[in-house]
Formats: structure tokens, C-alpha cells, sequence
């Protein structure tokens, strides 16, 4: 989790917990930008969900690619 680690240590912050009528959410953000938004997928453990997070502030900090599944949802 050493993206993740960089991230806090950078004042950064991640959560996880429900979201309106999403069971749950994982997200990452510094001080100034969401950085990822993760919806937990069916069967998916708590671990996996986590190391998908880490990978995605990875991601944001090689590409600056932010990741949304929040808002990309379809109704």
C-alpha cells in the first residue's frame, strides 16, 4: 500500500464506508483533489478493494488520471 502510504503522509486521506444508496465506497484525496472513487464490486474483499485504491493513487500520481466509479454509475 505505498501509494497510499505517500498519500497520508502527504496529508492526504483516504474512506470507506456507504455512500447514498452505494453499500460502499472506497476514496482517496489530498488537499486540494479527489483522487480516486471506487465502488466495492460484488464479492470483493475488503483487502482487494484497498489494494484497487492503492493502485488508482498510484495511478493518479504517475498520469494524473483520476478515477471515478462514483459518479460513472448508471441509473
Amino acid at each position: 500500500m505505498k501509494h497510499i502510504e505517500a498519500l497520508i503522509a502527504d496529508g492526504g486521506s483516504i474512506s470507506i464506508g456507504a455512500l447514498d444508496e452505494l453499500e460502499c465506497v472506497a476514496a482517496a484525496s489530498d488537499a486540494h483533489n479527489s483522487l480516486a472513487m471506487l465502488v466495492r464490486r460484488d464479492g470483493e474483499t475488503l483487502a482487494a478493494l484497498l489494494k484497487r485504491l492503492d493502485k488508482a493513487v498510484g495511478r493518479f500520481y504517475a498520469d494524473g488520471d483520476v478515477i471515478d466509479e462514483v459518479n460513472s454509475q448508471s441509473d
